[in-house]
């Protein structure tokens, strides 16, 4: 009996022939895409994946408090983690300095455990000692046989010491560049070392800049200057394997020129500080006391595909759990009271009528 050869459409695609990525914070989505990981599990969930590889991300700030800061310092730790190399760009006068308030991976309770009792048992034996460390290091990289692609971070504690050590962090102030001429050509020498993609990723690499339009930089008042560095920055991205991570305050800006910044981003985030006392909002949602901001999404990255993204939800309460981990949630509305009027699903529709009304419409 001959065998028919199976049709299949072609638009039809086989995803169980997708490689899998052996680099630590890479992995293959559909379509072809690859992303990186954001440094924050809800983050990647919410986004379907993390950060496109050769994207231009960007955080619109909020000018109350510095909520800004915990996403651009979990990138930057995650990409060191992984053994990422990192360009990070602040308007300070020592960047370098700022690499010290990196968070270090969270442990669980049960992971501590378990490396005391194989410290235990390793040490005992001292002709082991060398394999000890070998596989010490092996678990930072592998947990149950799989590289980790997201790690979570423990906010409270900076990270270790060695990962910034070396080559692995340029730091570049932007008070420096009288205009942007030579931070582009600082961008363009670090994105050199990562290629487009050619089938195979050795290496990924990550542009941190921080308060991009901060108005103590010199190029503050020179508007198309900046928007000509983002086109630039996002076509030299665009073209290797590294994503760029841009925080930037609209409110400093002319409406036009940040209209224009937030149309040049692949991913768009805003982020907003919530007042201590604020009792409206205090009765309208549900766990408030334990919320620190909130995080708006307003674009998400599309590459190989026209399909637009869904989301489950465009604003999540960003919270610290344990106040050490960072975690994001949907926004729960808290219960209305019947005194106060009607609960979702019993309100008024055109089909309600009253004694002492006609049809409700």
């Amino acid at each position: 009996m001959a065998t028919g050869k199976v049709r299949t459409s072609s638009f039809s695609r086989n995803f169980s022939a997708a490689p899998t990525s052996s680099v630590p914070g890479l992995k293959y989505g559909p379509n072809g895409t690859i992303f990186l990981s954001s440094g924050i599990p809800d983050l990647d969930k919410i986004l379907g994946g993390g950060f496109h590889l050769g994207s231009l991300v960007m955080i619109m700030e909020d000018t109350e408090a510095p909520h800004h800061m915990l996403l651009l310092r979990t990138f930057m730790s995650q990409g060191l983690v992984h053994n990422q190399p990192v360009l990070y760009a602040s308007p300070v006068k020592n960047p370098r300095a700022f690499l010290g308030t990196l968070p270090t991976t969270l442990v669980s309770k049960d992971e501590k455990s378990r490396n005391t009792d194989a410290e235990q048992k390793d040490l005992r034996i001292a002709w082991q000692y060398k394999k000890y460390l070998g596989e010490n290091k092996q678990h930072s990289e592998e947990r149950d046989g799989k590289i980790e692609y997201c790690n979570d971070f423990d906010l409270k504690k900076p990270i270790e010491k060695h990962l910034i050590m070396g080559n692995r962090v340029e730091c570049v102030s932007l008070l420096d560049c009288s205009n942007l001429v030579g931070f582009r050509d600082s961008c363009s020498k670090f994105l050199s070392q990562f290629p487009r993609y050619d089938g195979n990723i050795s290496s990924a690499g990550r542009i941190a800049i921080q308060s991009f339009c901060a108005p103590q930089c010199n190029y503050y008042d020179k508007e198309w200057d900046m928007l000509s560095f983002i086109r630039s920055l996002k076509s030299m991205v665009r073209a290797s394997n590294t994503v760029a991570f841009l925080t930037f305050p609209p409110s400093l800006l002319s409406p036009s020129v940040s209209k224009r910044l937030q149309h040049l981003a692949d991913t768009l985030l805003s982020v907003k500080a919530i007042p201590d006392e604020d009792k409206e909002l205090a009765t309208l949602l549900t766990g408030y006391q334990d919320m620190v901001g909130l995080l708006s999404i307003h674009k998400v990255s599309r590459f190989n595909t026209q399909v637009p993204v869904i989301l489950d939800a465009t604003t999540y309460s960003i919270k610290l759990q344990k106040r050490r981990s960072l975690v994001l949630e949907c926004l729960n509305q808290a219960p209305v009271d019947g005194s106060s009027g009607s609960s979702y699903g019993t309100s008024g529709g055109c089909s309600t009528t009253s004694k002492t009304s006609a049809l409700d419409f």
